[in-house]
């Protein structure tokens, strides 16, 4: 009997928890209502949630990217193998979900899938994100066979032309080949896994493509489309990168001509109870917003993860949180919930 990928891959994930990991989840959870409750920073649990980052380098050059702009202010580098075992060794038993991916193009890490191997051996559920250059046939083979259980590709156009107007230096038939291999792997190795996902960021170069993509996505077998809205830096007085489809959109036009952001800015952030994000380097950073690691709460080369996620530093960025979250400059251009499935 054949079984719907999404159904399937949601009960790959339950297949994941643990007793421990329900009961850190459900403390975590009640500790952020607690917080949000009481404006004060009590956290119970460790996260449910990380993103490991494999590398900086990165083969193309997009617009709106800090890898593909070559504009960090950090250095750049390479994962060493032995700090994300290390890590992970002390998080496997609470840890659910893990994302290989922060900046950068994880197939340019050399023991990439290694590392990913590790992780599903403990039983956690692994994703990354991935521009789909590297996805040759050797790689997807290994790829299927490190037991990653989501692969995000993103593809931004359905044509050349309108996939190169942002991932510039990209190559889509490199990209449509790469999934096309992950495909054939997964029905020779029988595997259910991983679960392909087109991750279409939506600008308004692309936008009359959304239809297209669904095509696209439906022909070549890969399991469901995303369609992600764009960070823009500078988007105060308009940007050609805005979508003109309000949907897909983070900001809103005003009648003066300028844009805002959407959000509301609420005074508080799930991402600070749940989740997390570690550079290649071994920086424990509050989240994807970070992008130069600006707001450092520590080192895992330096400190054990959990006296980090329990040390001052996380509990008064917390506290700024909750007291006012536009004191915090990065939290000023985010939106949560950042994905529309189709």
């Amino acid at each position: 009997m054949n079984i719907n990928p999404a159904w399937a891959d949601g009960l790959n994930v339950a297949s994941k928890i643990t007793w421990k990991r329900a009961a850190n989840a459900l403390g975590v959870l009640a500790s952020y209502f607690v917080a949000k409750w009481r404006k004060k920073p009590v956290h119970w649990g460790m996260p449910v949630s990380i993103a490991f980052e494999p590398t900086t380098s990165c083969n193309l050059r997009c617009p709106e990217c800090p890898s593909g702009l070559r504009s960090f202010s950090r250095p750049t580098g390479m994962l060493p193998k032995d700090l994300f075992t290390q890590t992970i060794d002390q998080l496997k038993d609470k840890l659910l979900y893990l994302t290989f991916y922060f900046q950068g193009e994880p197939y340019l890490h050399p023991d990439f899938l290694e590392m990913v191997r590790y992780a599903s051996a403990q039983k956690i559920y692994t994703a990354t994100s991935t521009n789909g250059h590297f996805l040759t046939d050797a790689a997807a083979r290994r790829t299927v066979e490190s037991g990653l259980d989501r692969l995000i590709i993103s593809i931004d156009g359905t044509t050349q032309e309108t996939y190169q107007s942002y991932r510039v230096g990209g190559k889509l038939e490199k990209v449509l080949e790469g999934t096309r291999n992950i495909i054939r792997w997964k029905k020779e190795l029988k595997s259910a896994k991983p679960y392909i996902v087109f991750q279409f960021l939506v600008v308004k170069p692309n936008e009359h493509q959304i239809d297209e993509v669904k095509q696209l996505a439906k022909e070549l077998g890969v399991d469901s489309v995303g369609f992600k809205t764009a960070q823009i830096y500078d988007y105060e007085n308009g940007s050609p990168l805005i979508p003109s489809i309000d949907r897909y959109s983070r900001y809103r036009a005003n009648t003066d001509g300028t844009f805002s952001i959407k959000n509301q800015l609420l005074n508080h952030c799930w991402k600070m109870w749940h989740s997390c994000v570690i550079t290649w380097d071994g920086l424990v950073v509050p989240c994807c917003f970070d992008k130069d690691a600006e707001h450092r709460l520590g080192s895992v080369q330096e400190q054990s993860f959990k006296e980090i996620w329990q040390g001052e530093g996380y509990q008064r960025f917390r506290t700024t949180l909750l007291r006012s979250r536009s004191e915090i400059e990065m939290c000023k251009n985010c939106t949560e919930g950042t994905q529309v499935w189709a």
